[in-house]
């Protein structure tokens, strides 16, 4: 029993880090998950790790090929547009179902809305990333409801994946500042424009999203080679191929 035990504390492990990684930005969409790269870094089984990419799998984040093996998924377009669609019904719905805080949820989110600005003020990308994706799962933890956080870190990670590949430039500021007026909300009880607001800041979101950019098949190796990653390929009528540029974030 204890042994199964820690084979299941391993497997999750697994799976919270490359999540996590996903939240942060480290993770791309596309990235490949080699099982014996994965097994080395836990020190686990190679069936450890392949039970590990199959909840993930299950979850949506992660893909298997027979001949490339386990990735992280390069959402679709009609993808992208569902996901948001899930996140401002969940958000709104779980937003609006709450009557009152926890004695310290004004203290949390405000420690995190000095997190936000520090990291904008530091030009922390990485941080700042993972932050504006932290914000929502914040509010699901305040509300004490252990399923919906696990449903929406999982949202919010999909989310990540879709603003990698589709989304244009989008001011930190304009996303911390949406934040700032949600947790106003929550703060003085108003739990009904709470919800009416983040139904805007996902809208504004996803109104930033670029769904006719494809993702650079070769972003990899043209970094590996110093060379631009943020251009694709595409012919025109008469054959020739002219590099257009793929826009990238990695704010939500």
């Amino acid at each position: 029993m204890q042994d199964s035990d820690i084979s299941s504390d391993k497997r999750a492990g697994i799976e919270e880090a490359i999540v996590s990684g996903i939240l942060s930005g480290r993770i791309k969409p596309g990235t490949r998950l080699g099982e014996s790269q994965l097994a080395t870094v836990f020190s686990v089984s190679r069936t450890r790790v392949r039970e590990a990419l199959m909840r993930l799998e299950a979850r949506c984040i992660v893909q298997v090929s027979p001949r490339r093996g386990w990735y992280v998924i390069e959402p679709s377009a009609e993808e992208a547009m569902m996901v948001y669609g899930a996140r401002r019904a969940l958000e709104s719905g779980l937003v609006r179902s709450l009557t009152a805080l926890p004695p310290d949820g004004a203290a949390i989110l405000e420690t995190h809305l000095d997190q936000e600005r520090a990291a904008i003020a530091s030009g922390d990308r990485q941080r700042l990333t993972y932050l504006m994706g932290d914000f929502h799962i914040r509010i699901a933890e305040l509300s004490g409801n252990t399923v919906l956080v696990d449903i929406l870190r999982d949202l919010t990670a999909r989310t990540m994946l879709i603003s990698l590949q589709y989304q244009s430039d989008y001011h930190a500021r304009q996303s911390h500042k949406g934040h700032c007026g949600i947790a106003a909300a929550l703060v003085a009880g108003d739990f009904t424009r709470a919800a009416e607001l983040s139904i805007e800041h996902l809208d504004e979101v996803e109104a930033g999203l670029d769904l006719t950019v494809r993702p650079d098949p070769l972003a990899d190796l043209r970094h590996s080679l110093s060379m631009p990653t943020s251009r694709n390929v595409n012919p025109d009528a008469s054959g020739t191929t002219f590099p257009t540029t793929t826009r990238r974030t990695t704010e939500c």
